[in-house]
């Protein structure tokens, strides 16, 4: 589909780009997996860049949409304008930084944010032109660089400072018009920027002896490549060439000198076990402590962010120490450790044999560590949401990868997460596994699907009866309005506890432990056998206590069962089965 050219780098230019991006690198995700081949061959370099990117689409659609609300509540539903170019480019900063996966989505991600800083520097301008875009892109490859504990070239770090450097050149210099701008602005710099990432992209090869062997160019930088052709074709409308195709020809010869995603160092065959990736909330003072820790335990360490919130990267061999080197600096979140052994492409060329696919399991998607841990030690294989950023459907696509498993039973726990599982499971059985969606509204109905879950039973009859004792489960949360708004109950005003029961707002009122009783009574009044309560951070601690005790006094043969969700966003989460 053709694209309406942006003259000027503004919040529909943001908007554009994330959008070519985002497509772009679906349609080049298999081809950069494919040359994935340094420090550790773990295929996924695409995939991870794509996942980056598709989160900060999501945040910048947020910020749009959350414009378009307040126009229509200012009665002015048809006014012109948008967010500004500063909510925007922070908008992509933010959700490329916590949905940043692998290496190589973390370099991306800081090189957004160094872009961000730039273009919201001088408080909040409807646009920038071709000089400022060049600032912008000097500062996102310096940055970039700095977030990186021992660069090296021949990566997507030397992509983007060939970048720059070329950008640096078409705002000084003359540009060819015929090849999409005028002398210094954007489309000029961004044609020049791209030009001049592609050169370097070619030579990667020369510049790391494992690309060579490999026949391969730097997937990061490919990548990367990727990226700036979309914001070519966000200033003129046309995309650009196809980047360097290489074939990973002496990847089968070189298999286990060859290795993955991770442009930042020197790496071999006998390198750390695992990598661990977390966002951090922490100073800047503890964070500098914490890349000179995580320096001394392992190699491709990468921290970026700022303001009080970092995506950490590193590979390890003592995982529990990188997350409790986190713990000391601040508050880790989003905890991710993937081990690199058997089955995957870190034992290319080893001579060891794959491992072998389970049977089956089951993928959940749970709204926090407390629940997170309890379906893990179920058998279950999570994904974190955290309040506010549900995951995408590329993430819940890599868990179902991750269960390594034959069959796959996929429990979404969330009414709105339907669709995005669909599509996962979708994307997952053209890879050959067969997924059964279990449209779970809510953390408490997994719980009771997991319960009879039964890997021995025929695929077909496991997922009827965890339907079916899904289904069987009512389900409500006990939560704290964010702002005035109808319900279903009348108005609530910010702050008022809000008891809902399936997805309805049936109870409003000012005392948290009140209004879950009220909403328990309300679903034990249809019958029940057994209660789930999942209680919150923010939640008080007495409320559990008060509803064991009332369940014992006033429901007979009725059980309750309590567990801690941790950050989960609701205060409380109640099950009736």
């Amino acid at each position: 589909m053709a694209q309406v050219p942006q003259r000027f780098f503004d919040a529909l230019a943001v908007r554009t780009w994330c959008g070519l991006s985002l497509r772009a690198l679906g349609r080049a995700r298999e081809e950069i997996d494919a040359i994935n081949v340094y420090p550790v061959a773990d295929g996924d370099t695409g995939t991870n860049l794509y996942l980056t990117v598709e989160s900060a689409v999501a945040a910048v659609e947020a910020v749009f949409a959350a414009h378009a609300v307040d126009a229509v509540d200012a009665g002015e539903p048809d006014a012109g304008g948008g967010p500004s170019l500063a909510d925007a480019v922070g908008a992509m900063a933010h959700g490329a930084l916590i949905g940043a996966r692998g290496n190589s989505g973390t370099i991306l991600a800081q090189l957004l944010r160094g872009m961000a800083q730039v273009l919201t520097a001088g408080g909040e301008p409807a646009h920038t032109d071709g000089p400022g875009l060049r600032l912008a892109l000097r500062h996102a490859a310096e940055s970039a660089r700095q977030a990186v504990a021992h660069p090296v070239e021949g990566t997507v770090l030397t992509v983007a400072s060939a970048a720059a450097d070329a950008a640096d050149d078409a705002a000084e210099g003359p540009a060819d018009e015929a090849a999409g701008g005028a002398e210094g602005d954007c489309a000029a710099v961004a044609r020049a920027a791209y030009e001049g990432a592609r050169a370097a992209l070619a030579a990667t090869p020369g510049q790391l002896p494992v690309l060579e062997r490999a026949g391969v160019v730097d997937a990061g930088g490919r990548g990367l490549v990727t990226v700036l052709a979309a914001l070519v074709e966000t200033f003129t409308g046309r995309a650009p060439g196809p980047e360097p195709v290489a074939v990973p020809h002496a990847r089968a010869a070189h298999g286990d000198e060859a290795a993955g995603e991770c442009a930042t160092e020197e790496g071999d065959e006998s390198g750390p076990a695992f990598e661990v990736i977390y966002l951090l909330e922490a100073e800047d003072a503890a964070v500098a402590r914490l890349r000179q820790r995580l320096d001394a335990l392992g190699d491709s360490l990468v921290v970026v962010g700022g303001d009080g919130l970092w995506n950490v990267h590193v590979h390890v061999d003592d995982a529990g120490a990188a997350v409790e080197a986190g713990v000391e600096a601040g508050r880790p979140y989003r905890i991710r450790i993937t081990h690199f052994g058997h089955g995957d492409a870190h034992t290319a060329g080893t001579g060891r044999p794959p491992r072998e696919r389970t049977q089956r399991a089951v993928v959940a998607v749970v709204p926090g560590e407390g629940l997170a841990g309890l379906y893990t030690e179920a058998g279950a294989t999570t994904v974190l949401a955290r309040p506010g950023e549900p995951p995408a459907s590329g993430e819940l696509v890599q868990a179902v990868r991750r269960a390594h498993a034959r069959e796959v039973v996929l429990l979404p726990n969330d009414a709105e997460l339907r669709h995005t599982a669909a599509a996962a499971a979708e994307q997952a059985r053209t890879e050959g596994i067969r997924v059964a969606l279990i449209p779970t509204r809510s953390a408490v109905q997994g719980i009771a699907a997991l319960a009879v879950h039964e890997p021995e039973r025929r695929f077909d009859e496991d997922v009827v009866a965890m339907t079916s004792a899904a289904g069987a489960t009512r389900h409500a949360e006990v939560a704290v309005a964010e702002r005035q708004s109808w319900t279903t109950a009348g108005i609530c005003q910010a702050g008022d506890v809000l008891g809902l029961v399936d997805g309805d707002v049936a109870v409003i009122g000012a005392d948290v432990t009140e209004v879950a009783a009220t909403v328990l009574d309300r679903m034990l009044a249809a019958g029940g056998e057994l209660v789930t309560l999942v209680l919150g951070d923010e939640a008080p601690e007495s409320v559990t206590a008060h509803l064991e005790a009332r369940v014992r006094e006033a429901y007979l043969a009725v059980d309750t069962v309590v567990y801690r969700g941790g950050r989960q966003g609701a205060l409380l989460l109640i099950g009736v089965e």
